[in-house]
């Protein structure tokens, strides 16, 4: 038999005691991986799409209003039969950055994979290892997306990534430095700035997916919302950015519409080193269409004639009745507080339905880490007609330095008629 001694004893004990540290090791750098992949799914914005207020996160059912129908956000908790815990890593990069779910069906680009595809490997995996291991799973099951035909035929979705997607990986900028790189991979890949703020084609796809091209970035429009381009963003300098992309104000400009989303579950959860990056990295863009050349004399002429008061136009009175008392005679509204309407984009839109949408329902700041506190514009629907609504929009448009074109009655009836939808 043989004898157990002590010097046997303390092997095992190292042994023992190795494995344990290899566990704890291992152990550790899952933590971080699941971390890595969490801050990874903020850069991507998953929760503003995949999740419904009073559901679990990313439990999916948001329904998302397209040019083709309505198209209702998927599970993508690791449940296995209502989510995505059966999916390989392989299966889950497919589908993310193909659009190609395992059963080979074909996801439409309300998921923006032409823009995932430049994710890199190994964020990639972080956020496998944090939706398989980081998430609850739900057993919610959303309902199910049914477009018209031909749109219904996902199969279809083939030739269109033949002709408009790209599988390319990032390629830095030769010569940017590496904070601009930083911001050009966020904005290009995970940020998918591109799905909303660049034009878009005739089969509906972005017409260029990275800064090589002069038409990424450069504007487009949303729902027939104007979406400014952020080329350069001559207006702002690189803090405001930065303040705008995690508060969702700064000194000039409030958020509205589909980009509250955006800061609320996005960008203010971004650390500083990545949102100065991405400041960086549009300023070093440039191109931005010419400002709108700022006219004093027509600034003062209009701030002039509200502050008399005397002789107004309908559209004037119904400006400082509704709006002066935030926005001031000036239009120039009070930093991080009231946004500005003198040469504001939303403002001076070709299309003036994000103008038109805000006057009949308002708009409310998201409360953000870095400002809790909330400021709420009321809407004026209830108590303006569509004339109304549309003498005051003119009058915005064309006051102080803004000359852009009047708005009708008809035109607050179309954006009225949507918001009954």
């Amino acid at each position: 038999m043989k004898k157990f001694t002590f010097k046997s004893l303390s092997l095992a004990t190292a042994l023992l005691l190795g494995s344990g540290f290899a566990l704890q090791a291992q152990a550790e750098d899952n933590a971080a991986l699941i971390k890595q992949g969490e801050y990874l799914s903020r850069l991507g914005d998953c929760m503003a799409c995949h999740s419904v207020a009073g559901k679990p996160a990313y439990a999916g059912g948001l329904a998302i209003e397209s040019n083709l129908g309505t198209i209702y956000s998927t599970n993508i908790t690791p449940d296995k039969q209502h989510g995505i815990g059966n999916y390989t890593e392989q299966q889950f990069s497919d589908a993310v950055r193909k659009g190609v779910l395992p059963d080979g069906s074909r996801l439409y680009p309300a998921m923006p994979y032409p823009d995932y595809a430049k994710i890199s490997d190994e964020d990639m995996h972080a956020l496998y290892v944090y939706f398989m291991q980081g998430v609850q799973p739900s057993a919610e099951q959303p309902p199910e997306t049914s477009l018209s035909f031909p749109f219904s035929q996902r199969w279809g979705m083939r030739f269109w990534n033949w002709a408009f997607a790209d599988n390319k990986p990032f390629q830095p900028i030769g010569g940017a430095s590496e904070q601009v790189n930083r911001g050009a991979y966020i904005v290009e890949s995970l940020g998918h700035c591109g799905s909303c703020h660049t034009p878009r084609g005739i089969g509906m796809n972005e017409k260029a997916l990275d800064s090589s091209d002069s038409q990424f970035l450069a504007g487009g429009s949303l729902n027939n919302w104007d979406v400014p381009s952020l080329r350069g963003l001559p207006r702002w300098s690189e803090a405001e950015i930065v303040d705008y992309l995690q508060s969702g104000r700064n000194d000039k400009a409030s958020v509205g519409g589909e980009m509250k989303s955006v800061i609320e579950h996005s960008s203010s959860h971004m650390t500083d080193a990545d949102l100065q990056a991405i400041a960086a990295y549009l300023k070093f863009l440039g191109g931005n269409p010419p400002l709108q050349a700022y006219n004093q004399q027509a600034q003062q002429a209009t701030e002039a004639k509200l502050t008399a008061a005397k002789n107004l136009t309908e559209g004037e009175r119904l400006y400082l009745d509704n709006c002066g008392a935030c926005h001031y005679v000036t239009g120039k509204g009070a930093p991080r507080a009231f946004p500005e309407l003198d040469q504001a984009t939303i403002v001076n839109a070709k299309d003036p339905t994000g103008l038109i949408h805000t006057i009949l329902v308002g708009a409310q700041q998201p409360s953000t880490a870095k400002t809790p506190s909330t400021l709420a514009m009321p809407g004026f629907g209830a108590r303006l007609s569509d004339d109304e609504v549309a003498k005051l929009a003119t009058f915005v448009r064309q006051g102080w330095s803004n000359t852009a074109s009047a708005v009708t009655a008809d035109q607050v009836a179309e954006v009225r008629k949507s918001l009954k939808k």
